[in-house]
């Protein structure tokens, strides 16, 4: 075979493969963003949403989101699924994810459930409890956690998400976990039940 047809076919079943995992991508972002309609805004620097400060800035990785129970179900609408330097802090209001070259992320407190470790998740495995996970609730579409609207009342609220965060070292590592934990039950235990309600 001639060297020119040689090289032709690769182009061609090069140009298929970034094709097919292009399209691939889009049709998960699609469903994706079906099970995770919309997040919540991310507050300014002079948002009172905020709140006070429980970390200091912690530099990590952002590793991914995927559905809550299945670390392979990777969530890439909203740019969820795009792996990422980042910069996360705990404040009393939530916790802010500040990535490099993908959307930013807050999970406002009273979305935030539990806050753990694990060895890895999509396709990244670190071992130990190298990652602090983050469980939390988006909101459904059209709402933020904070402020539900009634239009969206009557759909089905998202998916829950886990958020897989490796932070550089283990003393934040520490300290991220910590103030996480802290406001996953600061959180829980200000949720009013019906006999309070």
């Amino acid at each position: 075979m001639p060297p020119a047809v040689t090289v032709t076919i690769l182009a061609l079943l090069g140009a298929s493969a970034l094709w097919g995992m292009r399209a691939g991508w889009r049709h998960r972002a699609e469903r994706t963003g079906a099970v995770v309609p919309s997040l919540p805004a991310v507050p300014a620097d002079d948002d009172p949403a905020l709140g006070r400060a429980l970390t200091a800035p912690i530099e990590a990785t952002y590793v991914s989101s995927t559905v809550a129970g299945d670390w392979l179900e990777r969530v890439v609408a909203h740019d969820l699924g795009v792996r990422s330097g980042a910069v996360v802090q705990v404040f009393t209001g939530g916790v802010r994810v500040r990535r490099h070259g993908a959307a930013d992320l807050w999970v406002p407190a009273g979305a935030l459930l539990a806050a753990g470790t694990a060895p890895g998740m999509a396709g990244k495995y670190v071992g130990g409890d190298g990652l602090v996970v983050l469980t939390w609730q988006p909101p459904s579409s059209g709402a933020t956690a904070d402020a539900p609207s009634d239009a969206t009342a009557d759909r089905a609220p998202a998916a829950r998400l886990d958020t897989g965060l490796r932070p550089r070292r283990a003393e934040d590592r520490a300290a991220l976990l910590r103030a996480a934990r802290d406001l996953a039950a600061a959180a829980t235990t200000t949720i009013p039940t019906e006999e309070t309600a």
